[in-house]
């Protein structure tokens, strides 16, 4: 018995032998997938085996033409998950880590001084900056105050800080608006992965469950058959 398991099978497809658990029946394929192996090769029938790799690719070719009838021409994004079906890829990734590697020095610094700006602890300290500004800049009487009122010096302070503050402020947005659209686009091809592949699994139940009802009738006929053959005995 572990002899016969351990028996090489040989891909009716691509001819090639495989493991009995890397190569699948012809009867479990569903009859879409069927017409579609049928198209390339005419002499393959259900009654042989295919190997998971070449069952994946007509699956994807499936699903390229299911979304094709749907929704037209495939975009970059479609290609894509029709990629990561035939390979067996992945599409869930860190989408922060992965922008965060193009991304360069002034761009970094820009958001870690936006992060800052943006920080009770700028508020805190800009606020104690400027109280002290003034009470150093009032004491007329002790001594000569460099900037005094109304803070003419003080007043470019703050002119140049918001001059260089605001376009910091801007690339950082933009950089999160680039991406939170890459957020965006990456769970698109989750969700159209998933859908695809539990309609895959959905349309698989059903015809395995079909299948098992076929046979299910043929042992129920062959056990009438058998019932009927006693009785006449």
């Amino acid at each position: 018995m572990r002899k016969f398991q351990k028996t090489p099978r040989k891909c009716a497809v691509c001819g090639k032998d495989f493991p009995p658990r890397e190569v699948v029946s012809g009867e479990t394929v569903r009859d879409v997938i069927t017409e579609l192996i049928l198209h390339d090769h005419p002499d393959w029938s259900p009654d042989e085996f295919i190997c998971r790799s070449d069952l994946s690719l007509y699956s994807a070719n499936y699903v390229q033409s299911l979304i094709e009838s749907e929704k037209g021409e495939l975009s970059s994004l479609e290609k894509e998950v029709i990629d990561s079906l035939r390979q067996h890829e992945l599409l869930a990734m860190n989408v922060d880590m992965e922008s965060e590697k193009t991304w360069t020095f002034g761009e970094r610094l820009s958001d870690r001084m936006a992060d800052f700006a943006g920080s009770w602890s700028f508020l805190i300290g800009f606020g104690v900056f400027m109280a002290g500004w003034i009470i150093m800049n009032s004491l007329v009487i002790y001594w000569h105050p460099v900037d005094p009122f109304p803070y003419i010096l003080l007043n470019l302070l703050l002119s140049c800080l918001a001059a260089i503050q605001a376009p910091i402020i801007m690339m950082s947005q933009q950089r999160q608006e680039a991406k939170d659209r890459l957020r965006s686009q990456h769970d698109y091809q989750v969700n159209l992965k998933a859908e695809l592949e539990i309609r895959h699994l959905n349309e698989k139940l059903d015809h395995l469950l079909s299948h098992q009802w076929e046979r299910l009738m043929q042992i129920q006929q062959v056990q009438i058959q058998m019932l009927a053959q006693l009785e006449k005995k």
